[in-house]
């Protein structure tokens, strides 16, 4: 298949104003998207959330005039988490969700995740049909004037995910007497997550709740923890729980101010689940990235660890596949099939708080169930074409692989969103991972310059 043109790892992303991400994109998206999914004799039905990011509106209403031009019903939630569009998807019974947002992106950034009516995100064929109908002339894929879809601003229900997250907390638990700081990027759940966390009883500090269009994961959030660490640490708080703009993944700080990453998260919800015997397909699904000292944790407690590529799309697709219930990556995109089709960042939190009440363990204990390997990543930014297919740097990564042989793993991929090459190496020998990592970004950040 040849390259994508709109399409990454995670939906359509990139600066705005700039290509892809411009409202002429976002109109064709909107008219092609629907075409797709406009199948049968009803009225179709399209759901679209968003972040807090300025070009939200811009993309947004962009969106709408594609959708209703090819006769879909727009239903409009504003600002909530990527999981609710998922789950709002299904519950309206919608055929297409969507949601705008960069994740976590600065908020120059933006992107458009496309949900089937199923709340799963497209398959790769979909995305290229979809990607087909972008590039052909517009106009005959819009509708008559009499079949022109209606669009209506349904903003309340959003109270319809808090409800149905405050259900995936265990019926016996409550967050009474547990002090919980929250850090919400300024991002989309910076209304629905603090609402949920205060129903169910907990003590609560929110921070990253003031969002005003450019601060969306500035110096907040699950890629910045320092602030929540800090705040954890101010109001003596039992735990922190960090998301991400588009509340998709979550990191943890503990009472100690030391920052809990997916790979400790996951461990802790799969050994639990393993012995309340909940736990499917014998173990979990984590990426090529997760650190080498959790498949040791598992492989130990008579798990099984299946990796897949950078993205929570592959992890759901090998969890639907070979059925897993409990998946998720390093960045803490913590995905648990039984509650929902993607990963879910405040669904993840409740679980371990709820391991947090039922234990009676303080967080620092409860979410340290290995020692990590030494582990290094590195981001080589690049201007253009792709230095892996370069013999030269080819001939590096076989050595690097060579060297590291069964005391370590190397993985070295493109970004699928940003204009980089990731580099990561693991291993037992600290020095020997630093320096594989640091000579494998300089041959690759030079590979460019000599082509």
């Amino acid at each position: 298949m040849s390259e994508r043109r709109y399409f990454g790892t995670d939906g359509i992303r990139g600066k705005s104003n700039v290509f892809p991400m411009t409202p002429d994109i976002a109109m064709k998206v909107g008219v092609a998207a629907g075409r797709v999914f406009s199948n049968g004799g009803h009225r179709h039905r399209v759901v679209i959330g968003k972040d807090t990011r300025l070009s939200g509106y811009m993309l947004e209403y962009a969106m709408v005039s594609g959708f209703t031009s090819a006769g879909m019903d727009v239903f409009l939630l504003g600002p909530c988490p990527t999981p609710a569009v998922a789950m709002l998807t299904r519950s309206l019974r919608a055929d297409l969700g969507v949601m705008i947002s960069a994740s976590h992106n600065p908020y120059q950034d933006n992107g458009i995740k496309l949900f089937g009516p199923d709340g799963y995100k497209l398959s790769d064929a979909l995305e290229t049909r979809i990607e087909s109908l972008i590039e052909e002339d517009v106009y005959p894929q819009m509708v008559a004037a009499d079949n022109i879809g209606r669009v209506k601003r349904v903003e309340g229900d959003i109270y319809r995910y808090i409800e149905f997250v405050k259900r995936t907390l265990p019926k016996d638990v409550t967050l009474n007497g547990l002090r919980v700081a929250i850090d919400c990027a300024n991002g989309a759940a910076y209304k629905a997550a603090p609402l949920a966390l205060w129903e169910l009883g907990a003590d609560l500090v929110t921070i990253g709740n003031e969002p005003n269009g450019r601060n969306i994961n500035d110096k907040c959030g699950s890629t910045s923890p320092e602030a929540l660490a800090a705040k954890v640490n101010e109001v003596r708080a039992d735990i922190g729980i960090a998301l991400d703009g588009d509340a998709d993944r979550v990191i943890i700080v503990d009472e100690n101010s030391n920052v809990v990453d997916g790979d400790q998260l996951m461990a802790v919800i799969g050994e639990t689940w393993a012995a309340d015997g909940l736990l499917q397909g014998g173990g979990i699904v984590a990426t090529v990235m997760s650190n080498l000292g959790l498949e040791r944790f598992l492989t130990g407690k008579g798990l099984t660890l299946a990796r897949t590529k950078v993205g929570d799309r592959y992890v759901v697709e090998h969890m639907r596949g070979h059925g897993f219930n409990v998946g998720g990556e390093q960045s803490g995109h913590i995905v648990l099939s039984d509650f929902g089709t993607t990963g879910d960042g405040l669904v993840a939190a409740l679980q371990i708080l709820a391991c947090v009440q039922r234990t009676g363990k303080p967080v620092s204990q409860l979410c340290h169930k290995f020692e990590r390997v030494p582990q290094l990543l590195k981001n080589v930014r690049i201007s253009g074409g792709n230095p892996l297919n370069r013999k030269d740097v080819q001939a590096a990564i076989s050595a690097a692989e060579a060297e590291l042989n069964s005391k370590g793993r190397l993985v070295i991929r493109p970004s699928g969103t940003e204009p980089l090459i990731r580099v990561m190496a693991e291993g037992d020998d600290e020095g020997q991972v630093h320096r594989i990592v640091d000579e494998l970004a300089g041959v690759i950040a030079a590979a460019p310059a000599a082509a």
